[in-house]
């Protein structure tokens, strides 16, 4: 059987009081309780650590040389909780983000240089991925996941939503044309997902309901490829508001089919596994980027540019998608 904490404390306290019952006291426990765990501790090591009489208590050969080694580990142990309390102070350590390649550029990138201000222990491990990832596998502290979320063995803290839109750069609209019904629109050169086909479902009212399901005739994995795509005047995607709001102040990129454009938003969520009490460098991270996405940015005035912030609401209910 390996020793406990408990009977090196008990032994340790034994020797600073000079009493089992001093110790006990010490301890907040019954002098039984001490005395046990002694008896158990001196049987585990097959020696004898301690002379007792009816006056005194003195340490053994053995026992002195043990004595310094329990010193050492309880001081150990002491440090490690005052290095942990400081942690949770000051927040320290690696943190590993895994994020869809456009959130990560659009969203957390901008927000970097404050969060690496405020917590500059905190080392920032960032990843990329188009798919959901096994966050265990991967190590990873925190996923971004937008839209519903699937895994119930996973803690969730919703962030933000945003909304989808149709859009297209005003190049494109000279070279061919402004759709003015789902049925023009359907003759232009239309780009979206290869997956999940959930995405190409946009949210333009018409005989459908409130989806329009686009044909596209060129795909891609990832929302920041159709955003450059968009730009370069490659056609008309959906896309949403975290990725584009920049591109639509500036004129980059113009919302088609206003009229018939239905409100929805994305769920965008920050998922962790929490066993145990949440880590502080975790913990500060959830609350800097819940506030840093749902409260509106300052404008400096006209000239102050474009803010991702802007782009993300409080959460609310919508139809809700996984990219």
């Amino acid at each position: 059987m390996k020793t406990t904490l408990d009977e090196l404390q008990a032994f340790a306290a034994v020797v600073a009081t000079g009493s089992i019952t001093a110790a006990a006291e010490q301890l907040g426990q019954t002098v039984s309780g001490v005395s046990r765990a002694l008896g158990r501790l001196e049987k585990k090591l097959a020696t004898t650590l301690l002379r007792r009489t009816t006056r005194r208590i003195a340490l053994t050969e053995e026992g002195q040389a043990f004595l310094v080694r329990t010193r050492a580990i309880l001081a150990a142990i002491d440090d490690a909780e005052e290095h942990m309390a400081l942690r949770r102070q000051q927040p320290a350590g690696r943190l590993r983000l895994n994020a869809a390649t456009p959130f990560m550029l659009h969203a957390i990138v901008p927000l970097v240089p404050q969060f690496q201000q405020l917590y500059p222990q905190i080392v920032l491990e960032l990843e990329t991925d188009e798919l959901n990832i096994d966050l265990l596998a991967r190590r990873t502290d925190i996923a971004i996941r937008i839209g519903p979320l699937r895994d119930s063995t996973l803690h969730a803290r919703p962030l933000c939503t945003s909304r989808r839109r149709v859009l297209a750069s005003p190049a494109y609209l000279a070279a061919h044309g402004r759709p003015t019904s789902l049925a023009s629109l359907a003759e232009h050169r239309l780009i979206g997902f290869n997956q999940p086909e959930s995405l190409n479902r946009w949210p333009l009212r018409g005989p459908h309901g409130d989806e329009w399901p686009a044909s596209p005739g060129m795909t891609a994995s990832s929302g920041e490829t159709l955003r450059q795509l968009a730009l370069a005047g490659a056609g008309i995607c959906c896309l949403a508001d975290f990725m584009t709001t920049p591109d639509r102040l500036r004129g980059d990129l113009v919302e088609v089919l206003p009229r018939l454009a239905v409100d929805v938003r994305e769920s965008v969520s920050a998922v962790y596994y929490r066993n145990t009490q949440l880590a502080a460098r975790i913990a500060c991270f959830l609350d800097f980027l819940a506030q840093r996405l749902a409260e509106p940015a300052p404008r400096a005035g006209k000239q102050a540019p474009p803010d991702v912030r802007e782009s993300c609401e409080a959460r609310q209910p919508g139809k809700l998608h996984t990219k």
